[in-house]
């Protein structure tokens, strides 16, 4: 089941992605999941300065014809379009790098060194791999050992 879901990933955001770019948009990531009881495929997107409701509501127009164009995923679905939000998701190597020097929050497939969760800050990404300093002992985590990757939003107090 779980190749199948990230089958139809892979198709959407094959799909997507230069539909998204050609309005202005970069395509962050996608999300195939069942939830309360219902399948959902969520889009996020951003582009400098922001998204707002009114950019999500414009992609999602144009997608959804392409969508059911294209008949990728063949049963009912609820499709949304969001703003990656504070706590954005980190998938790729250029996600990974504008955030260096900020806290993010890293589950791996398999154990590393003991362990799945590393919360700390992000060092470097060079060559594949991110650099994580979590409570002062650093630890090299490939990109494609990582299961699911944020960015801890911290509030400035005042």
């Amino acid at each position: 089941m779980k190749s199948h879901i990230k089958g139809i990933i892979n198709q959407v955001r094959e799909l997507a992605d230069p539909i998204v770019d050609d309005l202005g948009y970069e395509l962050i990531d996608v999300e195939y999941v069942f939830s309360n009881g219902k399948w959902v495929l969520r889009l996020y997107i951003d582009k400098q300065g922001g998204v707002s409701i009114d950019d999500c509501v414009r992609v999602s127009r144009e997608l959804d014809v392409y969508l059911d164009v294209h008949d990728i995923i063949p049963h009912e679905y609820v499709f949304e379009v969001s703003s990656p939000g504070v706590n954005r998701i980190l998938r790729r190597e250029k996600d990974f790098s504008s955030v260096i020097g900020k806290r993010i929050k890293v589950r791996v497939d398999e154990a590393i060194e003991g362990r799945r969760n590393f919360t700390g800050i992000l060092v470097d990404v060079l060559d594949g791999k991110i650099k994580m300093n979590v409570d002062g002992i650093d630890f090299e985590i490939p990109l494609e050992r990582i299961e699911k990757a944020n960015l801890i939003y911290e509030f400035e107090r005042g």
